[in-house]
Order: C-alpha cells, then sequence, then structure tokens
C-alpha cells in the first residue's frame, strides 16, 4: 500500500497542502489550509469501484486493464 503525506505550508501569501510537489489552492489561515488537508486525504481512502482504463504507452501502443477501487493509500496530515 502507498502513503500520501498532506503537508500544511505556506504558500502565496497565505497557506496551502502540499502532496509530492503538488500544491492546492491558497487559504487564508493555517486551519483552513488544515482543515482542507485532512478532508482531501480522507477522500483518498475512500474504497471505489473497480474501473476499466486504457492507456498508451511511449510506443504508441494501447493498453487496458482494470484499477481496482479498493487500492487506496495509507494518508497522513503534517504541519
Amino acid at each position: 500500500m502507498s502513503k500520501l503525506t498532506y503537508e500544511i505550508v505556506e504558500h502565496d501569501g497565505g497557506w496551502a497542502y502540499r502532496v509530492g510537489a503538488t500544491y492546492s489552492e491558497t487559504f487564508t489561515s493555517h486551519d483552513a489550509a488544515r482543515k482542507a488537508a485532512e478532508r482531501a486525504a480522507g477522500e483518498q481512502r475512500v474504497a471505489g469501484e473497480d474501473v476499466g482504463i486504457l492507456y498508451e504507452d511511449a510506443k504508441d501502443k494501447w493498453h487496458g486493464e482494470v484499477a481496482s477501487g479498493g487500492d487506496r493509500p495509507d494518508t497522513d496530515v503534517e504541519g
């Protein structure tokens, strides 16, 4: 199982949460950013339905597979 950490950081004149190199929208307070991060982290843990996906690789070949809706990451909020 993978793990995602939502980190509360100062960003663009306010506060945001960051997962890896991706930032959320900017919030006016640390508390608002943390609440949004906790909500997003909780939504990441919710299982969904299995779905079929198609994707093209670097050699222009198409592939199909089933993405498991139960394969959800463990999440954490820091900051």
